[in-house]
């Protein structure tokens, strides 16, 4: 009586680079074996970014968006636009290393 079932096991976690990153822990005893697989999905600081898009109405203008993959797996977006008048694919690929540009479009079809 008194013991707790579980046991805190810390562990840290420090990348260096954005990307998507694989852990396996395996933990044995003489009678049980246990393993754990973690998966950490990091960010780049400056996830964030703001466009103005200046055209005439019924014009439209197209922003070609970086997307940098500096991971070690290839990724796959799919886009759900918010907003009327913008338009772009509704997915996207990006390969290990590579820089593709996502197309967005805006065509107001009024000032």
């Amino acid at each position: 009586l008194g013991r707790s079932d579980t046991v805190e096991f810390p562990i840290k976690f420090t990348p260096k680079n954005p990307g998507c990153y694989h852990c396996q822990i395996i933990l044995k005893s003489s009678c049980d074996i246990r393993v754990y697989e973690i998966e950490c999905i990091v960010n780049a600081d400056q996830a964030d970014a703001q466009l103005e898009f200046l055209t005439p109405a019924y014009q439209a203008v197209t922003q070609e968006i970086p997307i940098r993959n500096a991971s070690s797996e290839d990724w796959r977006f799919e886009a759900h636009l918010e907003g009327q008048y913008f338009h772009g694919p509704p997915e996207i690929n990006v390969p290990v290393g590579e820089t593709v540009q996502y197309p967005l479009t805006f065509k107001p079809v009024a000032e």
